[in-house]
Order: C-alpha cells, then structure tokens, then sequence
C-alpha cells in the first residue's frame, strides 16, 4: 500500500509542471521557440524537448478541435506524429529527463484518448494512428528508464 501511495505521490511530484500547459492556452509563439531550442539542443535533451513538443501540440489540436477547425488540428495531430517519430529515433539510454518526458507522453496519449471520444467519426483515424504512435513510443521509452 505504502509503494503504491509513494508512486502515485511521486508521479504527481514530476508532472504539475509538465501537465501545466493543459491548464492554458498554447502559443504558437511558444512552440515556435521550443521547435527551435530542440533543434540546436544535443542529442540527450532533444527527447525531453520533443515531448514537450508533442504535449503542446496535443493540447493545440484540442484547442482547434473544440473551436470546430478540423483542418488546423489535423495539421497540430501530424506534427505530434512528427514529434514522436523523432523522439522514436532518438530514445537513447543517456536522455535527460526521460521518465519526466515519458510521463508527459502518457498525458499526452491520454488527452488524445479523451479528444478521441468526442470527436467526430471523420477526425478519428488521424486520432488513432497518433495515438497509436504515441503509444509505442510511450512504451519505449518505458524500457528505456527501467533499463537504466
């Protein structure tokens, strides 16, 4: 009893500020920047960055999803699967970060699983094959912290 209270303790502990960026409003402005700092970043931090990409894109598309443009957030869905793709390809043993990024995943997958419930049938497939991806990715990265 006493582990479980400490995991579930210890996974609130690392998000608040990972899952922060459900609580406002994205800024084009702001993912612009972070794109930018995960480029120029090494290898071990690119994977935390492109998390965060991945986060903050999935919480755009659920913005432009609830404000009715498809189109917007099939693009915001496509560069989440951009970003976990690149996440996918660099998951290495020395990221930094990696089980604050793989629980970030795990919301973010989550998010996607809620938008999927609501959203309307023709939006699903791109839903799915992201979540789909995440998922993998998700799992991945899990190996990879119980690895270490």
């Amino acid at each position: 009893m006493r582990f479980v209270l400490a995991v579930a303790l210890a996974t609130l502990a690392v998000s608040p500020a990972a899952l922060a960026a459900s609580d406002k409003v994205v800024d084009q402005q702001q993912i612009s920047a972070l794109e930018a700092r995960a480029a120029q970043a090494a290898p071990k931090e690119q994977c935390f960055l492109y998390a965060e990409l991945a986060h903050s894109m999935a919480e755009l598309a659920s913005q432009q999803l609830s404000a009715g443009d498809t189109a917007k957030a099939a693009a915001s869905l496509k560069a989440v699967q951009l970003y976990a793709e690149k996440i996918h390809m660099g998951v290495a043993d020395d990221a930094k970060k990696l089980k604050t990024a793989e629980i970030m995943m795990r919301h973010t997958a989550y998010r996607l699983k809620e938008l999927m419930m609501g959203a309307p049938l023709e939006d699903r497939p791109t839903l799915e094959s992201t979540l789909r991806q995440l998922d993998q990715v998700q799992a991945e990265m899990m190996l990879q912290v119980f690895k270490r």
